[in-house]
């Protein structure tokens, strides 16, 4: 599976982006699909991720702020993110599994496909 994120960029805090992940053409019906961010600082991180069941899971951080969704066709997701902080900022990440445990879903090592990362910049 080929992923392709996009729709980062600077933003004042407060605003709002929302984050794409394109697959390649192909349905992502059966697969885990999640969100991580990462800074130079900080391992990757999990910030919130779909079942195939359309379960939603999210980091206490994007509790209440961030919002991951799919497509009808289920070849896209996305992320919403409004009331965006500084500590936001990071290159985000979409991944993507069929095999993930579930009491492990918050773990990239759980992932196998990754898309090329978007930056996300937070500032005034």
């Amino acid at each position: 599976v080929q992923l392709q994120a996009s729709g980062g960029g600077l933003v004042q805090p407060g605003g709002s982006l929302r984050l794409s992940c394109a697959a390649s053409g192909r349905s992502l019906s059966s697969y885990y699909l999640a969100w991580f961010r990462q800074t130079p600082e900080k391992e990757r991180e999990f910030v919130a991720a779909i079942r195939y069941s359309g379960a939603t899971i999210y980091a206490d951080s994007a509790k209440g702020r961030f919002t991951i969704s799919r497509d009808a066709a289920k070849t896209t997701v996305y992320l919403q993110m409004n009331s965006l902080k500084p500590e936001d900022t990071a290159v985000y990440y979409c991944a993507a599994d069929r095999g993930v445990i579930l009491s492990s879903i918050r773990s990239a090592q759980q992932y196998d496909f990754w898309g090329q990362g978007t930056r996300v910049t937070v500032s005034s």
